[in-house]
C-alpha cells in the first residue's frame, strides 16, 4: 500500500479482529497460523465491515 497510515490502520484492525477470535498474531510475518486460523481473522474484519455499512446506512 502506497498509504503508510492506512497500511497502519489495517494492521490495526487485523490485530482487533485476531484478538476477538482468540488467536495470538506476531509483527510481520504469521506465517505458522493454520489455514483455519487465517479464515478466521479475515471473516471477523469482513463481519465488522458489514456491520460498520449497516451503521452508516441507518
Amino acid at each position: 500500500m502506497a498509504n503508510k497510515q492506512a497500511k497502519k490502520a489495517l494492521e490495526s484492525f487485523k490485530q482487533e479482529a485476531a484478538n476477538e477470535v482468540g488467536v495470538n498474531l506476531k509483527q510481520g510475518y504469521n506465517g505458522d497460523l493454520t489455514s483455519r486460523q487465517a479464515g478466521s481473522i479475515g471473516g471477523q474484519m469482513v463481519k465488522k465491515m458489514i456491520e460498520s455499512y449497516e451503521n452508516g446506512m441507518k
